[in-house]
């Protein structure tokens, strides 16, 4: 059973592939019933380490979210059941919303929950971004700052385009950055083609989210169009509700990069009868 391929980030070895947690945490990007459906599915720390086992397995040792005691009990589970430490991708927003002089709490609690990286949050950054001088406010550049001193690695993350071009036009203490990239171009700020061009020509390594768009696009398509388009140092995050689900997107997207056809049973209706035998 093939491991998944790896990359390097900021001088730690990533799987390139890397579990989500928007449909464990509740935020589905349909409605506000489905968000309430993921959080009574996945109301302990244990259902959601079930999941990310299966990730982890494969060589998938990494996971993105916020920073919360939930989902540190979770990714300790994991360690516990696998055996392998996790790599926690963080992405804090302000402890007190909209206070900046909040954000030393926010990256000391992300420290002391375990994270090996932290990236201010889409809301965080996108709001400091100085698009017309092609650099990041001083303020983010302070952020990032203590996010190295805390110990942990450095970027972005972004819904915005800019936040890999200005920061790799200033020089920002950045190793990756967060950006959404998916072939129905879902929370893209731009076309599909010129968020390509922008991955392909950045400087570190980018970690792109949402490549099914929140549900929109079938696994295989979703997943040929990223894997088909990336650097092999960029990442790809993925969100799964179960088990067969995580298994399922592992098989597809290791047979994307292996050019092979994936050995995953497709979907049945009644309709689809006269397709086959």
């Amino acid at each position: 059973m093939s491991e998944f391929p790896r990359t390097m980030v900021g001088g730690v070895s990533m799987p390139r592939l890397i579990c989500g947690s928007n449909w464990f945490l509740g935020y589905s990007h349909t409605s506000r019933a489905k968000d309430r459906l993921i959080k009574e599915l996945f109301d302990t720390p244990a259902k959601m380490a079930r999941v990310v086992e299966v990730f982890a397995r494969r060589g998938c040792n990494a996971f993105m979210s916020m920073q919360s005691q939930f989902v540190a009990e979770a990714l300790r589970e994991v360690e516990q059941r696998v055996g392998v430490p996790m790599l926690w991708v963080t992405t804090p927003a302000y402890k007190e919303p909209g206070n900046p002089d909040t954000w030393k709490a926010s990256v000391d609690e992300a420290r002391e929950l375990g994270a090996t990286f932290c990236f201010p949050h889409q809301c965080v950054t996108d709001p400091r971004i100085d698009r017309v001088n092609r650099c990041l406010s001083p303020q983010l550049i302070e952020h990032l700052a203590y996010v190295r001193e805390a110990g942990m690695v450095p970027g972005l993350s972004s819904h915005a385009p800019e936040a890999i071009t200005c920061s790799d036009a200033c020089g920002a203490d950045v190793e990756t950055y967060i950006t959404p990239y998916n072939a129905a171009g879902f929370l893209c700020q731009v076309e599909t083609d010129w968020i390509q061009r922008i991955i392909h020509s950045a400087k570190k390594p980018v970690m792109t989210i949402k490549p099914l768009a929140a549900g929109r696009l079938l696994p295989p398509t979703g997943l040929s169009f990223v894997w088909s388009t990336l650097r092999d140092c960029d990442l790809v995050t993925i969100g799964t509700m179960s088990t067969y689900e995580a298994e399922e997107v592992i098989e597809i997207s290791l047979a994307c990069l292996e050019q092979r056809k994936a050995e995953v049973e497709l979907q049945y209706t009644r309709s689809k009868s006269t397709l086959v035998g």
